[in-house]
């Protein structure tokens, strides 16, 4: 089975944050990220392309923003809202808060 990579804690950059959060479909992601425990890749009902979409996923993981947890065939996303709140405190909060 194909397991994805994902930054330890302490490999997570701000520069990487910031640019995996620079883009408006990754920045809509990460706000419904943020509403639930964990969503898989069809209920973000993202209208675009599924290697678009895989795109994004790989962007959030490879920033260390979201964690891909794969149960059969259904990948189960979740927010690294732990990992993220430890290295850069009130920062996910803040931009969330500017999204509303």
């Amino acid at each position: 089975m194909r397991q994805y990579h994902h930054p330890d804690r302490d490999n997570i950059s701000l520069t990487d944050v910031l640019y995996g959060l620079s883009d408006p479909t990754r920045l809509q992601i990460v706000k419904m990220l943020a509403t639930k425990k964990e969503i898989t890749c069809g209920e973000f009902c993202l209208e675009m392309s599924k290697s678009t979409q895989s795109h994004h996923y790989k962007v959030l993981r490879d920033t260390g923003i979201m964690y891909t947890r794969l149960e059969g065939t259904q990948h189960h996303n979740s927010l690294r809202r732990e990992d993220l709140d430890a290295r850069f405190p009130n920062l996910l909060d803040a931009i969330l808060h500017s999204l509303d």
